[in-house]
């Protein structure tokens, strides 16, 4: 079947409906297939809007085009994950997604940023921006980095006790930076197209961005200017990430390739240490995963795979080390927290894959089902009360829909107050799940009602 020739995601999708079939789930290391990319979109095929009727709830404020939808019972699994809120924008997509400090924030086609709170997603105002399309954001701290259409960087000071209360630090690159740059030791402070990406270095307060002008651009907060600019791909940037270990970068790009970029000593400047190319299809997104003893790169392209590499301790390379295989579509955005890995896709699903430490063998949990339209972005953060109690799933789809999901961390609990025969019997359940085939809910509720 031609994925990205005449029959598109929906076309697919409106056949699953007439023919079920079971999800494929499983690992796989055999050779990637050769897809074709589309010609419109470097990422994805066109989405169709979502015909889905919902029953409105009254919205947390007059002016708000978010509405909070009522949630339904889903067929997955309940004591691994459920979603906790469900909110649909009436007037255009969401970007971006950001968290920090117990706050939500979402990017979207409009010029203002809206904070919810986590996890029941409560509307906590707005932060006004002078341009609209928040296509890339970063919360760190009190700190919020957005990009805007305008092309421009906007960081914010954010505080939230009874009101919100914000302002806005500067704008990168400042009115009086020069937009032409006429010498090497002043690059170019403006991209010349869409900002798609960002990743802050906290150890030496840099900031880095992505465009679709295929360039990185590399700000010193300290001096509020741009200090390095170079093409860093044939196509769009995609996804950029900073290892704050040692500072590497890495960028991924529409042309396929993923590359490692490290700081000259004692320069601004950037130099090419590495070029990881294992797939045709375009890179749609990238996430780092590091513990004490190991390090990990994982990305999502067009294919439908989520590659991996680990990184060398001895020698700091990265080997590439397999691929996650379950997704019918492109992945769109990956998220790590620990030994999680969360990937999103064209196909409108979640996965949520998990690496053994001592061996670095992946399985896939589950098939997170719930959006009617690719999943575009995803954050993820820990759900802490005494003790981890799961992990919080925020996703954004072109559906308008933003979702909250809690995950379970089976495991992670400390099993205080329990006896042995209570911990032999979480043992075998967690065994019986951890080795039971993952299967897509909604295929698993149509089966059990006897419509295959």
């Amino acid at each position: 079947m031609d994925l990205y020739g005449k029959k598109t995601l929906w076309s697919f999708m409106d056949e699953e409906q007439r023919n079920i079939t079971q999800s494929p789930t499983n690992l796989s290391f055999k050779a990637h297939p050769m897809t074709p990319i589309l010609e419109n979109d470097p990422q994805m095929s066109p989405a169709r809007p979502s015909s889905a009727s919902m029953i409105s709830l009254t919205p947390s404020t007059p002016d708000s085009p978010w509405t909070l939808s009522p949630l339904h019972p889903t067929p997955s699994p309940p004591l691994f994950y459920h979603c906790l809120a469900s909110l649909h924008r009436h007037d255009g997509n969401v970007f971006s997604i950001a968290i920090s400090k117990g706050l939500v924030f979402t990017g979207s086609e409009s010029h203002r940023i809206r904070l919810w709170r986590q996890p029941d997603c409560t509307e906590r105002g707005h932060i006004s921006a002078s341009s609209s399309e928040v296509r890339a954001m970063l919360a760190t701290g009190s700190t919020l980095f957005t990009t805007h259409k305008d092309r421009k960087i906007r960081i914010w000071s954010v505080s939230l006790s009874d009101h919100l209360k914000y302002r806005k630090v500067t704008t990168l690159p400042e009115k009086k930076a020069p937009l032409i740059s006429f010498s090497k030791a002043q690059p170019r402070q403006k991209h010349k197209d869409t900002i798609s990406c960002i990743a802050y270095y906290h150890a030496e307060g840099l900031l880095y961005t992505g465009s679709w002008d295929k360039t990185v651009k590399v700000w010193s907060l300290s001096e509020k200017k741009c200090v390095d600019s170079f093409v860093a791909h044939d196509d769009y940037i995609n996804s950029i990430v900073v290892n704050q270990e040692d500072g590497f970068l890495f960028t991924a790009s529409s042309d396929g390739s993923i590359k490692i970029w490290r700081r000259v000593y004692g320069e601004t400047s950037h130099t090419l240490t590495m070029s990881l190319r294992f797939q045709p299809s375009p890179v749609n997104a990238l996430a780092l995963s590091s513990s004490h003893s190991s390090c990990f790169l994982y990305s999502g392209s067009s294919d439908g795979f989520v590659n991996y590499w680990e990184k060398e301790a001895l020698s700091g390379r990265y080997n590439h080390s397999g691929f996650l295989q379950g997704h019918r579509f492109a992945v769109l955005c990956l998220a790590t927290i620990e030994k999680l890995v969360f990937s999103g896709s064209e196909d409108t699903t979640i996965r949520v894959w998990r690496r053994a430490e001592a061996s670095g063998f992946h399985s896939c949990l589950a098939v997170v089902e719930g959006h009617r339209g690719p999943v575009k972005c995803l954050a993820a953060c820990l759900e802490m009360e005494k003790v981890v109690r799961g992990v919080l799933v925020y996703s954004a789809s072109l559906d308008r829909m933003v979702k909250v999901w809690r995950i379970k961390m089976f495991g992670e609990e400390k099993s205080v107050g329990m006896n042995e025969a209570e911990k032999m019997e979480l043992n075998k359940k967690l065994l019986e799940y951890e080795t039971s085939p993952v299967l897509s809910p909604s295929w698993v509720e149509r089966k059990l009602h006897g419509l295959h």
